[in-house]
């Protein structure tokens, strides 16, 4: 009897070690960095793994890969005095930082101004419409004058062209979190811009686009690769 015992916690041992092997893989990228996978990004709780949901306050520790529902607060006061909003350590992520690591498909690691996200976030989903600048409908160029203005104190020019103009243009080798987008959307004739948006990471920036509201759309996608016309920095 006292085998039989043994050998049935023995057995039990080695499957709940391989289930948390599993459950291991699902959330560990290919270079050991933390990566989320998530069934579903349309809520604010996007599911994490096994049905655990992201909620505003949950945490992810990086360093040892694992999932808490524990309330923590990332520490500003040392942040770079040239860059107040950036996070000197992202050791643990903010459920913000999650979500848009899932949508972006980059390591939370890589996204580091929050109150750029903050306001991505903000605005999300709100309808495109020509001339607009409210929570009703806005387009391209009132979004990121809003968005600098609010999260980097600087205030643009109206259109996307005298957007284009007033910025320091920068290689695309250089791209960083809040840097300026610029797209000429029309036809052949005229080379004037007409689309700006807001870089975030991995070819990513976000975007009033006119089909799909303030979203994130990809560089390397075919119509925003030939539209493409350069970047800005404004900070």
């Amino acid at each position: 009897m006292a085998k039989r015992c043994i050998t049935v916690f023995f057995i039990a041992g080695i499957v709940l070690a391989v289930t948390g092997c599993k459950t291991l893989r699902k959330i560990t990228a290919h270079d050991n960095s933390l990566t989320i996978t998530s069934k579903s990004v349309k809520s604010g709780n996007p599911e994490f793994i096994d049905g655990i949901e992201i909620a505003p306050g949950s945490v992810v520790n990086s360093r040892h890969k694992t999932a808490t529902t524990k309330i923590n607060t990332l520490n500003r006061a040392a942040a770079n005095e040239n860059n107040p909003n950036s996070w000197v350590s992202i050791e643990k992520a903010s459920w913000l930082q999650m979500k848009y690591a899932i949508i972006m498909d980059v390591t939370v690691e890589k996204l580091t101004d929050i109150l750029l996200l903050q306001k991505i976030d903000e605005w999300w989903g709100t309808n495109y419409c020509l001339g607009g600048s409210t929570k009703a409908c806005i387009d391209c160029s009132a979004f990121t004058y809003i968005v600098m203005r609010d999260v980097y104190g600087v205030n643009l020019p109206r259109t996307a062209q005298e957007q284009y103009n007033s910025c320091s243009k920068i290689p695309d080798d250089s791209l960083q979190e809040g840097d300026l987008v610029f797209f000429h959307t029309g036809g052949r004739r005229s080379r004037a811009i007409s689309h700006v948006g807001v870089y975030i990471a991995n070819q990513k920036f976000a975007n009033a686009s006119t089909s799909s509201g303030v979203t994130i759309s990809d560089l390397n996608d075919p119509y925003w690769k030939r539209a493409y016309r350069g970047a800005g920095r404004v900070r």
